[in-house]
């Protein structure tokens, strides 16, 4: 009777441990879709930072502010994409660590979710021979 009692405690961690362990398989894919996002942006931005350098001094820039076309001064656009780029790569580095950090949790917590497996195979083939 306290084979059967231990057996379901086994189970009832390893269900426990392997849901989260898809918690984690599920924050890293909302991860790579936001890296994604921002890998996206980056390479925009990157390209509208060239096309402004080709531009002439006095070329006329406009920005989109909601339905109105504002004129910016081209100085001050430069400076804009370059911030925006330089927060995007910020948060592209600060989600590499995330996700790193995120795949080192996985690893571990599929470790522990076979060694249970193994556990609870080894307690059912001890309980059959019995």
């Amino acid at each position: 009777m306290a084979s059967s009692t231990a057996l379901r405690e086994l189970q009832r961690d390893l269900e426990n441990k392997a849901n989260d362990l898809s918690k984690l398989q599920k924050d890293i894919a909302k991860n790579h879709q936001v890296r994604k996002k921002y890998t996206i942006q980056l390479g925009e931005n990157e390209l509208v930072l060239k096309e402004l350098e080709l531009l002439n001094e006095d070329a006329n820039v406009f920005k989109l502010i909601g339905p109105v076309l504002v004129k910016q001064d081209l100085a001050e656009a430069r400076a804009n994409v370059r911030k925006r780029i330089d927060y995007i790569s910020a948060e592209l580095k600060r989600l590499d660590a995330t996700l790193q950090d995120l795949e080192d949790k996985q690893k571990s917590k599929q470790e522990t979710v076979f060694k249970l497996q193994q556990k609870v195979q080894s307690f059912q083939a001890g309980k059959g021979k019995a």
